[in-house]
């Protein structure tokens, strides 16, 4: 893509809106533009950003044996009062009234919607267990929205939801579900710390929120700093693996504020204990026959008796990630992306437009990476390229000025650290290619 012909409007001043370091980079970097309180467009590079992220939650809910559907966004408010929430959710659902005065709402989660889809589909203890997942938008009507897409309206989210015949099935998916975020989180190029949480208005007494650190964080978290180390966890679902995991995450304190226990708190060495502030990037939660059994989906069990099966809910926020990421990767500069969910893996300075040299290398650079590649081919000055570059944030910069050029030297740049080394224009590509595939 060429700067040039791009819809990337990048701003110099920090809107007056913007409180925390990821809605002003966010603005600044033309990723997304507000459109009402709490709800925001996403431009371009934004959506790039966006669909990558949601493409490693798909690729890994897929790993771990979910299957994806899509319902809809507008829900009858007839299932929710079927399991007794319609009333008991509060001012953040939005609801509406249709030409005919029948009562809807705009859906915050889908717990009523896909018990009622498995009631009717499900009869026989035989179609069980289930796993289904779908990356919907939401809207939760927020009292304040603030923080740009952290604590927005209208968001992004991947919700899953499971459907076992008894206890021992539930908390397999449960622990399944925790091992599948946390290598989703770490292909991100994130640490995000499993804590035990509230269950709030979605209900059960199990559950445990997913938190980035960061200062801006709205909870305040106490963990054990081994979660730090970001072990390799794997790539298969046997019972072995997932046994190991859980109990090597869960054997080690880690909990919001909400859930601190001063007397396991005690139990954690001094020189491991860690206190902060997290920002909430996704929630898993066990909460039995809560929505079966208030809905009434029953299944013929394998002694012919009825019985309602033990269900879980799993939701990541997708647009949310983005502001949290942000929040943990930044500098003065601007945003500082991991290779697999940055919108471009390059962006690309000519420095001397016009130049048949540099001209010529910067086309063979497009070419060659495609969609990966920002082409800043602006006529405009070495340093306002080099700023907007390092305010976008994608991994690497390829320079290209006319005293290289003429040698066939191009400047590469990693973001994340500052490096500089001058390359042979292959070099600099396989170097960018080998990173990106490792």
């Amino acid at each position: 893509m060429r700067l040039s012909h791009s819809l990337i409007p990048t701003l110099k001043e920090t809107p007056a809106e913007a409180q925390i370091a990821s809605h002003r980079l966010m603005l600044r970097a033309g990723l997304v533009r507000q459109m009402a309180s709490g709800i925001y467009a996403w431009l371009p590079a934004g959506l790039k950003v966006l669909n990558k992220i949601a493409e490693i939650v798909r690729q890994e809910q897929d790993a771990c044996g979910a299957q994806e559907m899509l319902m809809p966004t507008i829900q009858s408010a007839d299932l929710w009062r079927e399991s007794g929430r319609y009333d008991a959710y509060g001012k953040e659902m939005l609801r509406i009234t249709d030409r005919h005065e029948r009562e809807l709402l705009f859906g915050p989660t889908n717990e009523e919607m896909i018990t009622a889809i498995l009631r009717d589909a499900t009869k026989s203890y035989r179609g069980l267990p289930q796993v289904v997942y779908h990356i919907q938008w939401k809207f939760r009507d927020e009292v304040r929205p603030r923080f740009g897409v952290l604590r927005g309206r209208e968001f992004l989210m991947k919700d899953a939801y499971s459907f076992d015949l008894d206890y021992e099935g539930a908390y397999l998916n449960y622990r399944k579900m925790m091992l599948a975020y946390m290598r989703t989180f770490q292909r991100m190029g994130i640490t995000a710390i499993p804590m035990r949480a509230d269950t709030g208005q979605i209900g059960g007494d199990l559950s445990h929120e997913f938190h980035i650190l960061a200062p801006t964080g709205e909870s305040g978290v106490f963990y054990d700093s081994d979660f730090e180390s970001g072990d390799a966890l794997g790539t298969g679902y046997d019972l072995a693996s997932i046994d190991a995991f859980y109990q090597a995450n869960t054997s080690k304190y880690a909990a919001t504020d909400e859930k601190h226990d001063v007397a396991a708190w005690a139990r954690v060495p001094d020189a491991r204990k860690r206190e902060g502030r997290g920002i909430e990037v996704g929630q898993i939660f066990y909460f039995g026959k809560k929505y079966s059994e208030s809905m009434g989906f029953g299944v013929v069990g394998p002694d012919g008796e009825k019985l309602f099966p033990e269900m879980g809910s799993y939701g990541i926020g997708v647009s949310r990630l983005v502001g949290a990421i942000i929040e943990a990767k930044h500098d003065e500069a601007g945003i500082i992306w991991p290779d697999a969910i940055a919108p471009f893996r390059v962006s690309l300075l000519n420095l001397r437009q016009g130049d048949a040299s540099t001209d010529a290398i910067c086309a063979d650079v497009e070419n060659r990476l495609g969609a990966e590649c920002l082409y800043d081919d602006r006529e405009e000055r070495a340093g306002a390229k080099f700023a907007e570059a390092d305010l976008m944030g994608n991994p690497w910069q390829i320079i290209v000025g006319p005293r290289g050029a003429a040698n066939g030297q191009v400047e590469l740049k990693r973001r994340a650290t500052g490096e500089r080394s001058e390359l042979s224009l292959e070099d600099a590509l396989a170097k960018v290619i080998n990173k990106a595939l490792g």
